[in-house]
Order: structure tokens, then C-alpha cells, then sequence
């Protein structure tokens, strides 16, 4: 007759430190931030294209943004497809913080104690710079903005340039006060570097960082930046200067 041999206690401790030290580890960590980029990036093209149909006109946007809320019925409750986009995107912003935060907490720790708090210098330009030594403002300035941005836009609990129950004129009245088209410039400015940085670190956390590849991946992180930037700006500049209305 068989027997199950038991598993000593001390192999299952062991087991049970060396499965977390894995999931801890800068790889893990890495790649955990590479993938919810992935997503926040694949998210940020369809907001962009949505985006773009301001220029169908009133009609056309109010039933795109309405279209949204009944994705996947009778299937799905009323905005239930809504609620499982937001539930996936907030796990991939508070893993992609909880990542980006503890790799550079690990990496301040193994500095010298009298080098953590000093930058290295480099030959970086400008906008270099600060893509990599300042991504977590940069994730701060965004995550603010996006608080802001869902208050004004999506729950329509403010309203500057005047209150509305058609995301049309929401967008409209509110891009039309300077100030609220100031900070999304400001806002898709941070985006835009963490982008920059953010989709070549992913790409090269993924493996596709080979030496013959190195100036594709630049062109590539460089185009996607520009063209998600820019995309999200032409609205609010449009309605600014009277080419929406």
C-alpha cells in the first residue's frame, strides 16, 4: 500500500520564502510594471480615439459615451463593462505604483548612505531627465490630473465653464475656460514623458532590448509618446480657439 510522504515542515517554510522572495524580486517587480503599462497604454489609445469623435459633433459623441455604458447587454448589467474596465485599471495603477516605488526604495537603500539623495549626472537632454529621474512626480502629477479629470468628466461632480448632462457640452464648456485646458496641457506634458520612458523601459523588461534593436525601440517609445500626446491635446485646443463648438 501507497503512502503519501509528508512534506516536512521546514521544506514548506522554505518553499513558502523562496515563492515570495521570487514574486519581490526586480524581475518580478519589472515585469509586473511592464504589464500593467501594457494595459494603461492600450487604455489610453482607445480614450484617445473616443476622444476624437468630438469632431462627429454633439450627436455623435453623446451616443459613443452612451454606446459605452451599454457594451456587453443584456450580458452585462447597465455599465457593467464600465466597471470591469475600472476595476482593471485601478489594480494596474496601484500595482504599477506599488512597483515603481518599492524598485526604487530597494535602489536608494543599496546606494552608499551618503549618496542617496544625489543624482548621478549624464549626458541626458532636458526631457531625458526627466523622464528618468523624475518619473514618480511625474506619476503623481498624473494621478492628480486623472482624479481631477473623472470628477469634471466622467462623474460631472464640477463643472467649470458651466454644468451639463451631455459629455458633448461638458467638454465643451469646460475646455473652453483657459485654465482647465492649461492644466491638460500641463497633465498630458507628464504623461507624455512617462510615456517616453515608460514604453521603452517596458519593451526592454520584455526582452526586446538587443543591441540591433536599441534604435527602434527609441523611435518606437518616441512616436507612441508623441502621437497619444498630441491626439489628447487637439480636443481641448480645438475647442479653445472656436473649431469646436
Amino acid at each position: 500500500m501507497l503512502t503519501a510522504h509528508k512534506v516536512p515542515p521546514v521544506a514548506n517554510s522554505t518553499l513558502v520564502k523562496q515563492r515570495s522572495e521570487a514574486f519581490g524580486s526586480a524581475v518580478a517587480l519589472k515585469s509586473a510594471m511592464a504589464l500593467t503599462g501594457v494595459i494603461l497604454v492600450l487604455f489610453l489609445i482607445a480614450h484617445m480615439y473616443g476622444n476624437l469623435m468630438i469632431f462627429g459633433g454633439q450627436q455623435t459623441f453623446d451616443t459613443y459615451s452612451q454606446h459605452l455604458r451599454e457594451i456587453g447587454e443584456p450580458m452585462l448589467p447597465h455599465e457593467g463593462f464600465l466597471w470591469i474596465m475600472r476595476v482593471v485599471l485601478l489594480a494596474s495603477v496601484l500595482v504599477h505604483a506599488y512597483a515603481a516605488f518599492a524598485l526604487w526604495a530597494r535602489a536608494n537603500r543599496a546606494r552608499p548612505a551618503g549618496q542617496r539623495y544625489v543624482v548621478k549626472k549624464s549626458a541626458q537632454t532636458p526631457s531625458r531627465k526627466y523622464a528618468t529621474q523624475t518619473m514618480r512626480w511625474g506619476g503623481i502629477i498624473v494621478v492628480l490630473f486623472v482624479v481631477y479629470h473623472v470628477l469634471h468628466l466622467t462623474t460631472n461632480t464640477i463643472h467649470p465653464g458651466g454644468a451639463s448632462a451631455s459629455p458633448y457640452e461638458r467638454v465643451v464648456n469646460g475646455f473652453q475656460v483657459w485654465w482647465v485646458t492649461l492644466s491638460y496641457v500641463i497633465a498630458l506634458l507628464a504623461v507624455g514623458l512617462h510615456l517616453r520612458h515608460g514604453i521603452w523601459s517596458a519593451l526592454a523588461t520584455l526582452g526586446l532590448n538587443r543591441q540591433s534593436r536599441e534604435g527602434a525601440l527609441h523611435v518606437v517609445s518616441n512616436v507612441l509618446a508623441a502621437v497619444i500626446t498630441v491626439g489628447f491635446l487637439v480636443p481641448p485646443f480645438s475647442v479653445l480657439f472656436g473649431l469646436v463648438s
